[in-house]
C-alpha cells in the first residue's frame, strides 16, 4: 500500500514538472511552435491533472544535545520530511494524501460537501484526530520543535502511550464536520478505529471523537473536546502497567483549551485529562510567541502532565527560545527545554533533564 501510493506521488510530481516546463516555454514564434508541439505530444489527462493536483511539502531536522539521568547524548536528526498531494476534484470532492518519507504514509482521505456552504460535509480515510487543539495543527507552525505538549502527545496517540503506539495522532474513520455563524463556531464527530495509522481494528469496539470550537472575536478560540472509546493494547506502558499486550481496556478523554493569535503575540493553552483502565492522567499548559524583531520571535512554554495520578508520575517541564523566519514558512529554532521527570531503562523517575534543540525548518508554500 505504502510503496503504491509513494509511486503515485512522484508520477503526479513528474507531470507537474512536464506542465512546468511547457509554460516556460520560449516565446516567439519558434517559441511557439515548440509549444504547439509540446502540446500535441501531451496527454490530455496529464494537463488535466497538473492544473488540479496541489503539491506542498517540508522537512524539519536539525541537532539536539540531552543531559538526561546524568549522561550526555546528543545528535543530528530528521524529524519529518513530508510530501503533501492535495486534489480538489470538484466544488465539493476533494483528495488528499500524504507520506512522511522519516516514517510511512500518515494521511489518505476523501471528503465531500454537502451542503452548499461549509455546515456540513463529510471525510472518509485516515486523517489526524480531533482530540485536542494542538493535535489538528501543523509542526510548522507550532512553537516547539518537540512541537506538542506532553498531555497531548501522550493522549491523542503520538507517541509516548505505549499502549497504543506511535500513531502521530492519526486515525482510520469517518467524520462529519463543518461550521455556522460565518466561521465562529466549528464542529467535528468522529468514528474512529482507535487503532491508529495504517492498521485495521483490534477489537469491534469504536471511538467517538467530538470537537466544538468558538471565536467569539477575530483572533480568539475556546475549544473543547473529548473521546469515548476503547482501546487494544499494542505494548507495555510503564505508566499503566496492569494494562497487558492485547489486552481491551477503557480509553477516555476530555480538553477544554483556548487560542489567541494577533499581531503582538500569539498564546494558547489547554487543560487535558484521560482515563485508561484505572489510571487517570491530567495535566494542562500554556505557549506563547511573541516577536521582538523583523522575522524574530522569543519562544516560551510551561507544561505539567501527570501521567498516572495514583503513582504521583507527575512531569513539569519548561521551554524557552528564540525563531527566526527567513522565507514565508521557512525558519531557523534553538531552544533549551528542563524537564523534572523521564522514564530510564523502562522506569519512571524525577530528576533534572536539559536539553539545548536546534531545528532547520524548510517548507515549500
Amino acid at each position: 500500500m505504502q510503496l503504491k501510493t509513494i509511486f503515485l506521488a512522484a508520477g503526479m510530481l513528474c507531470c507537474l514538472d512536464m506542465g512546468s516546463m511547457m509554460a516556460q516555454a520560449p516565446q516567439g514564434p519558434q517559441g511557439q511552435k515548440e509549444e504547439q508541439r509540446g502540446s500535441s505530444k501531451l496527454p490530455e489527462w496529464v494537463d488535466d491533472l497538473s492544473k488540479r493536483v496541489q503539491i506542498d511539502g517540508y522537512v524539519q531536522g536539525g541537532f539536539t544535545y540531552e543531559h538526561t539521568g546524568g549522561r550526555d547524548n546528543n545528535t543530528f536528526d530528521l524529524k519529518r520530511s513530508i510530501l503533501v498531494v492535495a486534489a480538489p476534484i470538484s466544488d465539493r470532492w476533494f483528495a488528499f494524501f500524504m507520506h512522511d518519507f522519516s516514517s510511512v504514509v500518515q494521511e489518505y482521505y476523501a471528503t465531500y460537501r454537502v451542503t452548499n456552504n461549509k455546515a456540513l460535509s463529510v471525510k472518509f480515510g485516515q486523517f489526524k484526530n480531533a482530540l485536542t487543539y494542538e493535535n489538528s495543527q501543523s509542526p510548522t507552525g507550532m512553537e516547539a520543535i518537540d512541537v506538542y505538549a506532553e498531555g497531548v502527545t501522550y493522549l491523542a496517540g503520538c507517541g509516548s502511550d505505549r499502549l497504543m503506539g506511535t500513531q502521530y495522532g492519526r486515525d482510520l474513520g469517518l467524520e462529519v464536520f463543518g461550521q455556522t455563524n460565518d466561521g465562529k463556531l466549528k464542529y467535528a464527530l468522529e468514528v474512529m478505529n482507535g487503532q491508529g495509522v495504517n492498521r485495521k481494528d483490534g477489537n469491534n469496539e469504536k471511538d467517538f471523537i467530538g470537537k466544538l470550537e468558538y471565536s467569539p472575536v477575530e483572533g480568539l478560540s475556546f475549544i473543547a473536546s473529548g473521546q469515548l472509546g476503547r482501546g487494544h493494547a499494542v505494548g507495555k506502558s510503564v505508566y499503566n502497567p496492569d494494562i497487558e499486550i492485547g489486552q481491551d481496556y477503557k480509553r477516555n478523554r476530555w480538553t477544554l483549551g483556548f487560542a489567541y493569535n494577533s499581531k503582538p503575540f500569539n498564546v494558547h493553552g489547554e487543560y487535558v485529562e484521560g482515563r485508561d483502565g484505572d489510571v487517570t492522567s491530567r495535566g494542562a499548559y500554556v505557549s506563547s510567541t511573541v516577536p521582538v524583531a523583523k522575522h524574530l520571535d522569543v519562544v516560551g512554554s510551561y507544561d505539567f502532565f501527570n501521567f498516572n495520578t495514583k503513582a504521583h508520575m507527575h512531569q513539569h517541564k519548561a521551554i524557552f527560545g528564540i525563531q527566526y523566519w527567513f522565507y514565508k514558512h521557512c525558519r531557523l529554532q534553538a531552544q533549551y527545554v528542563y524537564k523534572n521527570a523521564s522514564v530510564q531503562n523502562g522506569i519512571f523517575t524525577h530528576g533534572a533533564n536539559h536539553a539545548i534543540m536546534c531545528q532547520l525548518q524548510v517548507r515549500l508554500k
